[in-house]
């Protein structure tokens, strides 16, 4: 905390009204494979501190990566300067008191991170895979940590952190291949060889895939397929996303939207983004978004809770609150028993058309299959998903038995979820 009681106490010779700063420290490595070989290895130590002030409703943010006097003062000046010129904000209200208890999350930091084998993760990844693959590439990523903030009203906290993160994509031959992705804070509930393993079974089961035809099914989406779209709910239940026109969950609190619950959940035992404090120093919680298909709240951070008389979700973002791990359930059972259906093992370029109505289309990617009498009957390709996440919400109709944690480059906030059966999804063909 020394670096930051410092770099507050140069802010307030400067009499600025609210002060937040917000420490992250990591030590951070990265193994990149390619066709069964390690091609590249990358090692960083970073240090970083935010800083959020405001004078006269007036607000401005910056980091400072060099702690010695001369670049704080820098940074000040220019601060000062950026405040001259800033108009107030009229939706910041204040940053919260020093007046709350946290809670200890368990299994956030795994000292056993720091001293693991990159090398043996990989190896043991790739092995695994080539049971069922011609080659094999991805990424795997492990960090450690601290998290720190100190803020003007009193509030000092400190978290340590680790992360585990590993992407498979298994190839079989050139159109058949499979993908899947793991994520841990620990290194107990992190399996490498299994996630090689599945990865590598999908690209088996994809080979020699058909023409898909474009038409409504009753889809099965993983876990990492449907992510994607798990995380634009949760985008759009922030409330800078409703009040800026981009939410399709506007005017929509109190409504059915299907038969599902939805959580964001900042205390979760093992979640990636879990940790005790907001980036206001407001405690993490655990919020029922929407519970038996119906949506109860939006995400607040301190101001905006203030300005719709409802208490904090602690979710900040100071301008936009955003979810720390979205968990979706429901009624749970086997998602194969359909008649007719189409697997879809994983996706890319999701897109939006209108995120205020959530118009949106994506492109599966790696094993895609037809479903016959509950089981898979032949791979298929080139299909589009071409919907609306409302529509598709309404169609929910079972989800599987095992909820998986998935982040991945098409889905940042960590999703906890299960495969999900979806009726009278719109797939077309992809456009050229």
């Amino acid at each position: 905390m020394q670096d930051l009681e410092r770099i507050k106490d140069f802010l307030l010779k400067e009499k600025i009204d609210n002060i937040i700063l917000k420490k992250i420290s990591a030590d951070q490595s990265m193994i990149k494979f390619v066709n069964n070989k390690i091609v590249k290895t990358g090692v960083e130590s970073t240090s970083s501190v935010e800083v959020f002030v405001s004078k006269d409703k007036k607000i401005v943010m910056t980091s400072i990566k060099e702690f010695d006097d001369k670049s704080i003062k820098t940074t000040i000046s220019k601060l000062r300067t950026f405040l001259e010129h800033s108009q107030p904000n009229k939706n910041f209200v204040s940053i919260p008191e020093n007046k709350y208890n946290y809670q200890e999350i368990k299994d956030l930091y795994d000292p056993k991170v720091e001293s693991l084998d990159e090398v043996d993760v990989v190896n043991s990844t790739i092995n695994s895979a080539l049971k069922n693959a011609s080659r094999v590439s991805g990424t795997f990523e492990k960090s450690h940590g601290s998290i720190s903030i100190l803020t003007s009203s009193g509030i000092t906290q400190k978290e340590k952190f680790s992360n585990l993160y590993l992407s498979v994509r298994a190839f079989k031959t050139k159109e058949a291949s499979g993908h899947k992705t793991g994520s841990s804070r620990v290194l107990s509930k992190f399996n490498p060889e299994q996630i090689g393993k599945e990865a590598g079974e999908i690209a088996n089961l994809s080979m020699n895939p058909q023409e898909g035809v474009p038409g409504k099914y009753n889809v099965i989406f993983s876990p990492l397929a449907f992510a994607p779209i798990v995380e634009s709910i949760g985008s759009a239940a922030s409330i800078f996303n409703v009040e800026s026109g981009m939410s399709f969950l506007h005017n929509k609190i109190g409504t059915k939207l299907g038969d599902f619950d939805l959580t964001d959940n900042g205390i979760l035992e093992n979640g990636i983004n879990s940790m005790k404090f907001d980036s206001e120093g407001y405690p993490t919680q655990k919020t029922e978004l929407i519970k038996n298909g119906v949506l109860k709240t939006f995400l607040h951070n301190n101001s905006s809770s203030q300005r719709y008389k409802t208490k904090s979700t602690g979710n900040a973002g100071i301008i936009s609150p955003h979810p720390h791990n979205l968990v979706l359930d429901g009624v749970r059972g086997n998602v194969f028993d359909v008649k007719n259906g189409l697997y879809i093992t994983n996706v890319w370029y999701t897109r939006f058309q209108n995120y205020a109505t959530g118009d949106f289309s994506t492109i599966p990617r790696d094993g895609m299959f037809l479903i016959k009498n509950g089981i898979i009957s032949e791979p298929v390709k080139n299909l589009r998903v071409s919907d609306n996440v409302l529509n598709l919400l309404k169609n929910i109709q079972l989800f599987g038995k095992e909820k998986e944690q998935i982040t991945s480059w098409e889905a940042d906030t960590p999703c906890i979820m299960a495969p999900v059966l979806i009726r009278n999804v719109n797939i077309t063909k992809p456009t050229n």
